[in-house]
């Protein structure tokens, strides 16, 4: 029995690995680099306070095997890949997770690639330089605040439509108190172009700025829908309630490239997708009765700093309760978060 692996993030790991422990498949990660990348450290790679990676060999159990490079396309049980090889299996899991699609004159901070190009670029800024931030989101939130923590030489400027918007009242103006105290200036207006060291807003004011990123994740990989496999409208693959490809049933997803009803882009959602998929391939092969996937969200986290963190509680279906924890409480809790997203990605203990 052949099973492919797409993809090493949270979702594609915790599912290689689970499938190790329930089958004796002959399982094979493709992953288009060496290493898993934290993306929830992203920020702290950008500033520079965290690698933010570890190698693949480190994550995986024993047994499964990698294969570095890009998938063209996946179908009719074979993976082709961008060298011309091919991989034939029996069932697969495709976790290639999500991408940005940055405004021009913008570095995405939410990209392996992009966080290393902000780094790099980071650190040529000399003393009372503009760092501008574009997305009021949890990347655009942790991104500002992490530089400002790290560099507090610069200038750092948050730009978002709505700054920490998801979350209850309370705890939208406790982050906006913790960036406060970083002095991080928030703008909240919309951008309509970056160009010649100016952010033009939808006001029509212009702001001046020495390097811009864009702190927004958005969009999937075109993998599913290039291989001709039913996609929605944000080119997810549609899955039925097994995580199944509706057209494909040798065809898994897990994470943010999949189009899972009432989940959002987040490794606390793709691990539990990842669980599911990887038991549900194990059932496939048992011939057993498969299970459905559940969405259930407890939190969401933010980082303002090393030193402070706002955890704003939500009910199952990811609306915010009025309940938050900050401040020193708060970064604790979002470090062992972060922690744990490893840790269960590389033990590959099911959910259920």
């Amino acid at each position: 029995m052949q099973i492919v692996v797409i993809g090493a993030g949270y979702a594609g790991t915790y599912a290689a690995n689970i499938l190790a422990r329930k089958t004796k498949a002959d399982i094979t990660v493709v992953n288009p680099r060496g290493h898993f990348v934290e993306r929830v450290r992203l920020h702290q790679r950008v500033s520079g306070t965290s690698p933010a990676h570890a190698p693949l060999t480190s994550m995986l159990r024993a047994g499964i095997t990698t294969r570095i490079g890009t998938v063209e396309k996946i179908g009719d049980g074979l993976v082709t890949l961008d060298d011309g090889a091919s991989l034939e299996f029996d069932l697969a899991v495709l976790a290639v997770g999500s991408t940005a699609q940055p405004m021009p004159g913008t570095i995405p901070a939410g990209t392996w690639e992009g966080a290393e190009q902000a780094r790099a670029a980071l650190a040529t800024l000399h003393s009372g330089a503009v760092v501008t931030v574009i997305g009021g989101g949890p990347t655009g939130i942790e991104t500002a605040a992490e530089i400002a923590a790290a560099r507090p030489d610069l200038r750092v400027r948050l730009v978002g439509t709505a700054v920490a918007g998801g979350f209850a009242e309370g705890a939208r103006r406790r982050v906006r108190a913790g960036l406060d105290r970083l002095k991080v200036e928030v703008v909240e207006d919309g951008v309509t172009a970056v160009a010649d060291g100016q952010v033009v807003l939808r006001s029509g004011t212009a702001l001046a700025t020495d390097l811009t990123l864009w702190g927004i994740v958005s969009g999937v990989p075109d993998l599913a829908a290039r291989s001709g496999l039913t996609v929605d409208e944000e080119g997810r693959l549609v899955v039925d309630e097994f995580l199944r490809s509706v057209d494909d049933p040798r065809v898994f997803a897990a994470g943010d490239c999949a189009a899972v009803p009432g989940a959002r882009m987040s490794c606390q959602a793709s691990e539990p997708q990842g669980a599911t998929a990887a038991l549900n391939v194990a059932r496939t092969i048992q011939g057993r009765e498969l299970t459905p996937h559940v969405v259930r969200f407890v939190a969401v986290c933010v980082s303002l700093g090393r030193a402070d963190a706002v955890a704003q509680l939500t009910h199952f279906d990811d609306s915010p309760r009025r309940a938050y924890l900050a401040g020193r409480t708060g970064a604790v809790l979002k470090e062992q978060v972060t922690r744990g997203t490893v840790f269960g990605a590389k033990a590959g203990i099911p959910f259920r």
